[in-house]
């Protein structure tokens, strides 16, 4: 049975609110197991015991919630080994996250639907704002914002017509992830 994360895209924001155990029940009456969530930002853990390929989970974890909630729910799904290799990945050396914590920066990591192609990286290299660093890996942006993220100029919007729609969460949140719920 594999073990696997959702990230779900604005969750809790504006009109969207949902606690945590009305997520989980949502998720449980999909017949997922060991269903959990970490934060409030829409980040659930759960098994499939039924074993389906990821994409076909992921379009029915979409469907179920975009119906039991009332409005789409985007979902980007990991399994547990990936969240791991993504937490475990350091694109960025240690003088560069400390030059950016001086300024609030954190690493952020931006959970794609699918891979980008080599058109779609280099428009993200355009959209870089001096300072900031940008590295895609898989299916995910590396960010390392220069600023904190209310204060940088990075167009989201652009970013989100050159990659498709994602989903933004910290490095560190990821890490947490990893460690509690992917060893």
């Amino acid at each position: 049975m594999e073990r696997y994360v959702a990230f779900l895209r604005g969750m809790n924001l504006g009109n969207r609110r949902i606690k945590s155990p009305e997520l989980v029940g949502h998720f449980e009456a999909m017949e997922l197991e060991e269903v959990a969530t970490f934060r409030a930002s829409g980040n659930v853990v759960f098994v499939d015991p039924e074993g389906e390929t990821e994409s076909r989970l992921q379009k029915r974890v979409e469907k179920e919630l975009d119906e039991r909630l009332g409005y789409d729910v985007a979902v980007f799904l990991r399994s547990a080994k990936e969240v791991a290799g993504i937490a475990a990945r350091a694109p960025f050396d240690a003088k560069a996250i400390k030059s950016a914590a001086a300024n609030k920066g954190k690493p952020q990591i931006v959970l794609l639907g699918r891979k980008p192609t080599a058109k779609a990286v280099k428009a993200v290299e355009a959209l870089c704002p001096d300072g900031d660093l940008m590295v895609v890996e898989d299916r995910e942006l590396h960010w390392l914002p220069a600023v904190g993220l209310s204060e940088t100029e990075v167009d989201t919007k652009a970013l989100d017509n050159a990659l498709g729609k994602g989903t933004t969460r910290t490095a560190g949140t990821i890490e947490q992830i990893a460690s509690k719920y992917c060893g």
